[in-house]
C-alpha cells in the first residue's frame, strides 16, 4: 500500500519543553481507547512545551496569513499495541495558538482541544555567551503566562534509553474522537539534539488553564528543562486505533 501524503508539513523551531512529574492516575481517565500511561522507570511525566510553527502547510498548501505562529502545549504520554509493535506517543491535554483558522482545522482534523490566545516569544543568545534563551508568553484572562527555559553548552543526541530519548521519541499521537473511539497519526522527524536548561520559569494559572487535577504537578520545580532546535515534520492523516 502507498504511504499516504502528510496531512500537515512545517518546521518546528526553538523548542522549550519543561517535564514534571505526575500520579499515572491522575492521567489514566484522559489516556484514549487503547493506550496506556506510558511512564520512564515505573513514573508518569507531563510535559509543558512551547514552540514555533514556520512554513505550514496543509497538504502542501499553505494556510493564507498563518504559515508562521506560536503554539504552547501541555502533553503526556502513552503507548498503543498495533499487531506486535508497541508505538510510543503522545496526548495532548490542550494546545494554545494565536489563529482561530489553526485551531479550527486541528480541532476538525484530529478532534484536537486547541483554544486561541495572544501569543508572543523570544529567542536570543544571554550576554553575548553560548547560553541560549528561548520564551514564550500567552494571555489569559487578561494576564500574561510565561513559560521560558535558558541552556548553555552544546546539543547532544540521547542516548538510547536515556529520559531524554524516552520524552522527545514519541512518533504518534493520539486522540480520543467524539464517539468514544480513539484516533492516531504518526509524527515523522529526526532525532532532536538537546540541551540541557539549568534556568527556567513558568508563571502560569494552572487551574483556569489547564484544570485543578493538574495543579499540584505543576505548580513545584519541573524534574528537567529542556531547548531544541527542532527540524522539518510531517504530520500524516489520522486513522482508528486497533482496540
Amino acid at each position: 500500500m502507498d504511504r499516504p501524503r502528510p496531512f500537515l508539513t512545517a518546521e518546528w523551531r526553538h523548542l522549550a519543553m519543561l517535564n514534571f512529574e505526575i500520579a499515572g492516575e491522575v492521567l489514566e481517565p484522559l489516556a484514549p481507547p487503547g493506550t496506556v500511561i506510558d511512564t520512564y522507570k515505573g513514573t508518569a511525566y507531563l510535559s509543558v512545551l512551547g514552540l514555533v510553527f514556520l512554513d505550514t502547510r496543509i497538504k502542501g498548501v499553505p494556510i493564507p496569513f498563518h504559515r508562521n505562529f506560536e503554539e504552547v502545549n501541555l502533553r503526556f504520554y502513552v503507548r498503543h499495541l498495533a499487531g506486535n509493535e508497541w508505538r510510543r506517543g503522545v496526548v495532548f491535554i490542550k494546545e494554545i495558538v494565536s489563529s482561530v483558522a489553526v485551531a479550527t482545522t486541528a480541532r476538525v482534523a484530529y478532534n484536537e482541544n486547541y483554544v486561541v490566545m495572544e501569543m508572543g516569544h523570544r529567542v536570543e543568545k544571554v550576554h553575548d555567551s553560548d547560553r541560549l534563551l528561548v520564551a514564550y508568553r500567552w494571555r489569559l484572562r487578561e494576564k500574561w503566562n510565561h513559560l521560558q527555559a535558558i541552556a548553555e553548552g552544546e546539543a547532544h543526541i540521547p542516548a538510547p534509553g536515556s529520559f531524554e530519548e524516552f520524552i522527545t521519541d514519541h512518533h504518534w499521537g493520539y486522540t480520543r474522537q467524539r464517539d468514544g473511539s480513539c484516533i492516531e497519526y504518526q509524527v515523522e522527524h529526526p532525532v532532536w539534539p538537546v540541551r540541557h536548561a539549568a534556568e527556567y520559569v513558568f508563571e502560569c494559572d494552572v487551574a483556569a488553564m489547564y484544570g485543578e487535577q493538574f495543579a499540584g504537578a505543576l505548580s513545584v520545580a519541573p524534574g528537567s528543562a529542556f531547548i531544541m532546535d527542532g527540524s522539518a515534520v510531517s504530520v500524516y492523516p489520522g486513522r482508528t486505533c486497533e482496540v
